[in-house]
């Protein structure tokens, strides 16, 4: 669920990725010759423009998931309301102006957008959107995220107004994140799970699940970020957006020429740096440790006191990061943040296994012959998922886990999954004690609906089942400010929810963006207009 930037691999709402943001300018010399330049590179019409993707986005309605890779694709075929730049700034999209009070915001839409069926995109279209990820009975996981919680959409004419229920701080930015699906779409939500509906500079012509994805340039196509257009010269004629679960595949294709961009956290990017691929680094959170709260799981404070003593988190960082990356700060880390700060200095616990174990047996468990510590005639069993995404660090640091856990006499396994299964698990099933799945984004106020409020079971996406009342209470604090101004609530907020053991956050990694062929920027994900094949 990770929604991070541009990656090959998750890591946002893994990874959980909601609405990373990150701006990177790829570029790296092509062969073929082309049409004319701009900086001194030329831009060539026509050509494909290949991205490789380590998980496939699953269905495909760009409402009703959250993975990085979900968002990644579905920005080539729908836009939102407003844009964001790499500074933060908000921008035209679908409307050409925008006015924010503080509790009410209004849009006027632009006029001339159609949709990829030819049927134009109107300010009713908008609204109707609204609704429906506002309906609590459509399990929207961008309700609160990407359209806050309570907002109530009205119409005339061409102008949106949109009234919210308590004051949003960063309610553009949110919009920003809302991608606007058009009438056919809406009418029939089943054709949006291997087809698109939407206003995008690209249209879906050919779907292979867990193999490929294929959209075509649309002409006429005028209303993207700031107002750019697809009549650009060298933007690619197709995308192929490839499924390639192996990195060293990836690599290989991107030396070969065979992919032009993709996001490399292993090993193998050291071969793509000493053969001179472009590159850009990018930080964003990545070791982010969730606790199952509902019943049966990990809903015991001295359990989940004990699983975050008896880990050497730092040493799960190297490992988990390849040793590329640094310790968490706060969890709404991407740039351009909302706020910037460090909430968890002074409250994540350090290692102390000693503390973790007198914790437990405070709480009634004893070691038994075996070492494992038990209570009530049921040892103490935890199953950790961590996304495969994460690439061979991952693995490793999985099982590092494992064996400090089993140290600490807890006795523990742990298994990967691809974003769809840990979608899946953390959405459906509820089957997990512990996850690794970062949940990326820039502003604080995106992360509420995740860590307090409704539970997956009742319509909400507090996955991990979360009630933390020194959270919410310093979130109301923070929601009646607009902008930074709440900011140190925002992460007093935070630093609440790691002293509770609800949510551990542990690394920061810095991704790599390799490319080849092309230039392009990324702004959460790679901003389609901004796409350039070079000669």
């Amino acid at each position: 669920m990770r929604t991070v930037p541009f990656r090959s691999s998750p890591t946002s709402l893994g990874v959980l990725s909601i609405a990373t943001v990150a701006v990177l300018g790829l570029s790296a010399c092509g062969s073929s010759g082309g049409n004319t330049s701009s900086a001194g590179k030329t831009f060539v019409d026509g050509k494909t423009f290949t991205l490789a993707l380590t998980s496939d986005p699953g269905a495909l309605d760009p409402q009703m998931g959250a993975t990085g890779t979900l968002f990644q694709v579905n920005r080539l075929a729908y836009d939102s309301l407003v844009s964001v730049d790499d500074k933060g700034t908000i921008k035209s999209q679908l409307a050409k102006s925008w006015k924010f009070d503080g509790t009410k915001v209004t849009f006027e839409i632009n006029s001339g957008v159609t949709c990829a069926d030819g049927s134009a995109f109107t300010a009713q279209t908008a609204a109707d959107n609204i609704a429906f990820v506002e309906d609590p009975k459509n399990h929207s996981p961008l309700l609160g995220v990407s359209v806050p919680a309570g907002a109530k959409a009205e119409v005339s004419g061409s102008t949106l107004t949109v009234t919210l229920a308590t004051p949003a701080p960063f309610a553009l930015s949110s919009f920003a994140r809302l991608p606007m699906v058009c009438e056919s779409g809406l009418k029939d939500r089943t054709s949006l799970k291997a087809g698109t509906a939407g206003t995008g500079p690209y249209t879906l012509k050919a779907a292979v699940s867990g193999d490929h994805y294929t959209y075509q340039l649309r002409t006429g196509y005028t209303w993207g970020p700031g107002g750019a257009a697809t009549s650009a010269t060298g933007m690619p004629a197709t995308i192929e957006v490839k499924i390639v679960s192996n990195e060293t595949t990836i690599a290989n294709q991107i030396l070969s020429g065979a992919v032009n961009a993709a996001s490399i956290e292993g090993p193998d990017a050291a071969r793509l740096n000493a053969a001179k691929v472009s590159r850009v680094d990018e930080q964003v959170v990545l070791g982010e440790q969730w606790y199952n709260h509902a019943t049966g799981h990990t809903s015991d404070p001295a359990v989940r006191a004990a699983l975050t003593r008896s880990l050497d988190l730092g040493q799960l960082q190297k490992v988990l990061t390849s040793g590329k990356g640094g310790p968490a700060t706060q969890l709404a880390a991407v740039a351009p943040a909302g706020c910037t700060g460090n909430s968890v200095q002074g409250n994540v616990p350090s290692t102390d296994v000693a503390a973790a174990t007198a914790g437990l047996e405070a709480a009634g468990w004893a070691k038994g012959a075996d070492g494992i510590y038990a209570k009530d005639g049921k040892k103490l069993t935890v199953s950790l998922l961590y996304d495969t995404t994460f690439g061979t660090g991952g693995g490793a640091a999985a099982d590092l886990a494992v064996q400090q856990w089993k140290a600490a006499g807890i006795q523990a396994t742990a298994k990967g999954l691809d974003q769809t299964g840990m979608q899946t698990a953390m959405f459906s099933t509820g089957d997990w004690d512990v996850v690794w799945e970062p949940v990326n984004v820039n502003t604080p106020d995106q992360l509420v609906p995740f860590l307090s409020g409704r539970g997956v079971a009742d319509g909400g996406t507090n996955f991990a089942g979360i009630q933390n009342a020194d959270y919410s209470a310093d979130v109301t604090k923070a929601m009646a400010q607009v902008g930074t101004a709440g900011c140190s609530d925002w992460l007093a907020a935070e630093g609440k929810l790691f002293a509770a053991n609800d949510v551990v956050p542990f690394a920061n990694s810095i991704l790599s963006y390799f490319a080849k062929g092309a230039q392009m920027t990324v702004v959460s994900t790679i901003v389609p207009t901004s796409i350039r094949m070079l000669g």
